[in-house]
């Protein structure tokens, strides 16, 4: 195996998920060249893992909101770009019709995509030529990594790897001042996934009870106003500006604690191994929580909104070695693993 195409096109977190699969990669193919096909919106992460060799991309989102043709024109060189390799294989993880355009475009004589009754949009199954199970008994994550090395004939080793290297700030981050800092992921992709403000308020005034700031990110204007009412409620809390993907990303890699509702930021933040608290309010905890002992943990679950006294303690149990977690702000590197393996 020389060259392997992942097809994962959205969305932010659902591509964190994906980062283990190409560690295993190179474990069971020494030498492997791994390329990821995905959204403009979301290459910056692909481009954090150093096992990626090319990553391909194109402004699909823009395109469907915009029309515009600049935007065609990038979606046509990135066909270019695509079509300059060879693959040995093209794994479309996604399985909608935009990612099984990109698998069929490629060049390789392999396409694995999902069965039909398994993919998002069951048209999507003319690209492929060989198919897979998804394994829904595992979260997320695992789900993904026992599925490629079904697919390929190879046994899972150690724990997840996600090997993202998040680039230093050209310049000190002006957070930096608030040290140590907690950042709070309030916004959610719908309305049935946020926690109530007041909930927010009452574990940001117990943050700063423990000298830590409170920081609010935002990334539309009714997230900002949220932000700000949440704020309103916490002595001494910032509402931050609107920060680009990367600068989120190292705000998220030098905070002290991040709590935040199941979104991709707070993915991320379990990823990189900093202490997080995520909350469930209308989504699976078991299939998407995360839970690294001494690092992140999930409170609540679809249907059952976490309690103001559950994420309260939950942040005491990642937290409950300040003086090794807590240091300028950012978290020691941990000796454990960061995920458990999938058996």
């Amino acid at each position: 195996m020389n060259r392997i195409l992942i097809v994962k096109v959205t969305s932010l977190g659902d591509i964190v998920h994906g980062q283990p699969v190409v560690a295993d990669l190179h474990r069971a193919f020494p030498g492997v060249k791994v390329d990821w096909a995905a959204d403009s919106a979301f290459a910056d992460i692909l481009r954090w893992n150093p096992g990626i060799d090319r990553v391909l991309c194109a402004p699909l989102r823009g395109f469907k909101k915009r029309r515009g043709l600049d935007d065609l024109k990038a979606i046509a060189a990135s066909i270019g770009e695509l079509r300059q390799e060879k693959y040995d294989a093209v794994l479309d993880l996604h399985g909608v019709y935009k990612s099984a355009i990109i698998a069929f475009l490629a060049r390789s004589r392999r396409r694995y995509g999902y069965r039909k009754e398994d993919l998002g949009e069951t048209g999507a199954a003319f690209a492929y030529t060989r198919r897979y199970l998804p394994r829904a008994d595992l979260n997320a994550w695992d789900g993904l990594r026992t599925t490629v090395s079904q697919v390929f004939g190879y046994p899972l080793e150690g724990a997840a790897d996600f090997g993202l290297r998040i680039p230093a700030p050209a310049v000190a981050l002006d957070a930096a001042k608030h040290a140590p800092f907690a950042l709070f992921f309030h916004a959610t992709s719908n309305d049935e996934k946020k926690w109530p403000v007041g909930h927010w308020r009452s574990i940001g005034r117990s943050l700063v009870d423990k000298g830590i700031t409170p920081l609010l990110p935002w990334g539309s204007e009714a997230e900002h106003q949220d932000a700000i009412a949440i704020a309103e409620g916490i002595p001494g809390a910032v509402v931050l500006p609107r920060l680009s993907v990367e600068a989120v990303a190292q705000h998220i890699d030098s905070a002290a604690l991040i709590v935040g509702t199941d979104t991709g930021f707070v993915h991320l933040a379990s990823a990189l191994l900093r202490p997080t608290v995520m909350i469930f309010t209308a989504t699976s905890r078991p299939h998407f929580g995360i839970e690294v002992p001494g690092v992140s943990t999930s409170v609540g679950d679809e249907g059952r909104p976490a309690s103001v006294d559950e994420v309260r303690e939950a942040i005491a149990t990642v937290l409950k070695r300040p003086k090794d977690l807590i240091q300028n702000g950012a978290l020691n590197e941990p000796t454990a693993s960061p995920h458990s393996d999938a058996q």
